[in-house]
């Protein structure tokens, strides 16, 4: 039973005395309040998706229900769960009806890892890391402002990524039909091609905060930072690659503009949900959108800093980490829009030529400079991890020397490739 009781206090604070009905109620209380904070999310994310679109295409948008048309996605939702659930005949019925819930679940779960309040101001006091303290009257017991913290958080985040992807496979391959077959696999293939390269930039995290748990990342990338002005955030101690790398490959793991080929219109119907109606295609609508939420809550955790910021008034100090998280999501909603609007389909061949060709070298040359750069550190303690001694400088410079290499034999391999096709062409 003890070592239950250590397991648990490692996900939470809230478990060190045990495991009694309070805290089992303080725990449910948690999880519905993560689920609704998330429903309410998407729901308001679809809203402002309509209406920033519109508005960048000149266009209006919703503007019925409620004010500002704020309910448009509530009345959608009312709309498609009282419409005809279908079928199709050539379906295999237990995949069809299991696929809306596999892309949608992993989406919540990866929400309950993140952390999304909790005094990360003074990181050096244990007791001021991320732990709030309730009210009296809900027992005075400490916790984190998150569902979990598990150690490997962010290998359950990479778990859960992949275990969504089989939603959108099996959906395509259970409904009997040619065009949802297409969607899933190409999804297959999308996963295949940025799931490494997301991997990759995460290993640099990693690298610098010694932790797999959210929280401990979060504490990391907490305090004044480098002249008490620049931040100590991710994106910035591991040079922005990784960060670039993870917000493309995100992008294309949401299947959103401009890597939507999966479900692409012009081409497919539909793509993998062509045969879904009713609740069902709602679950995957609503699925997409809430891994819109998830994802951007991810990169604000790991690259951003989560919500740890200066606390600019002591009267509500459990309120400026609550706003400073959301002030950061927004912005990569926003940036999520923006892409929609702004940027064209690609090619289902420059597509895979970004994945493979690009973004998994850039990602694994810079992990390795990384790795090396850590090694510096540890060699000749007299860097300090400055990107400016004379040491990084020349491990700089190697690496930049064998990626130089490693692209010209590949950029040979290509033409090389190309020059075969087009003799084998002439020939036959």
């Amino acid at each position: 039973m003890a070592g239950l009781t250590n397991t648990l206090a490692g996900l939470d604070p809230l478990f060190l005395n045990g495991v009694t009905l309070e805290v089992l109620i303080i725990v449910l209380v948690k999880v519905v309040i993560s689920f609704g904070v998330l429903l309410v999310s998407v729901m308001l994310m679809v809203w402002f998706e309509r209406k920033l679109v519109s508005d960048m295409q000149n266009r209006i948008g919703p503007n019925r229900a409620g004010p500002w048309g704020i309910l448009q996605t509530l009345a959608d939702g009312i709309k498609l769960f009282f419409k005809e659930d279908l079928q199709p005949d050539s379906s295999d019925p237990f995949v069809f009806k299991l696929a809306p819930y596999l892309s949608l679940i992993p989406a919540f779960l990866t929400f309950a890892i993140i952390p999304i309040g909790g005094n990360f101001s003074d990181p050096s006091d244990p007791s001021k890391t991320g732990i709030i303290t309730l009210p009296d009257w809900l027992g005075g017991e400490s916790t984190y402002l998150q569902l979990a913290d598990p150690p490997v958080g962010v290998l359950l985040f990479l778990a859960m990524s992949s275990i969504a992807v089989y939603g959108v496979m099996l959906a395509g391959w259970a409904s009997g039909s040619k065009y949802p077959l297409l969607g899933s696999v190409r999804a297959s293939a999308q996963m295949v091609s940025y799931e490494a390269a997301l991997g990759l930039s995460l290993a640099t995290i990693f690298l610098q905060s010694r932790s797999l748990s959210t929280h401990d990342i979060v504490a990391d990338q907490a305090g004044a930072g480098w002249l008490g002005i620049i931040p100590h955030w991710n994106v910035i101690v591991t040079g922005f690659v990784p960060f670039v790398v993870f917000l493309i490959a995100a992008t294309a793991e949401l299947n959103r503009p401009p890597f939507d080929l999966v479900e692409a219109e012009q081409e497919l119907v539909g793509g993998f949900h062509t045969e879904y109606s009713s609740i069902r295609f709602a679950m995957f609508f609503l699925a997409e959108f809430m891994n819109t939420v998830t994802l951007s809550a991810i990169m604000v955790t790991l690259f951003f800093g989560g919500p740890a910021g200066p606390i600019l008034w002591d009267g509500v100090a459990w309120l400026w980490p609550i706003l400073w998280f959301l002030l950061k999501l927004f912005v990569f909603l926003f940036t999520f829009v923006w892409f929609r609007a702004t940027l064209p389909r690609f090619r289902y061949d420059q597509l895979m030529d970004l994945g493979w060709k690009v973004l998994i070298p850039i990602s694994l040359g810079w992990f390795l400079f990384l790795a090396g750069r850590n090694v510096v550190d540890d060699r000749w303690p007299n860097t300090n991890g400055s990107l400016f001694s004379v040491e990084v400088l020349i491990l700089l410079g190697i690496t930049i020397a064998i990626l130089t290499v490693g692209a010209l034999l590949l950029y040979s391999a290509i033409r090389n490739a190309a020059e075969k096709r087009e003799l084998e062409e002439v020939t036959f």
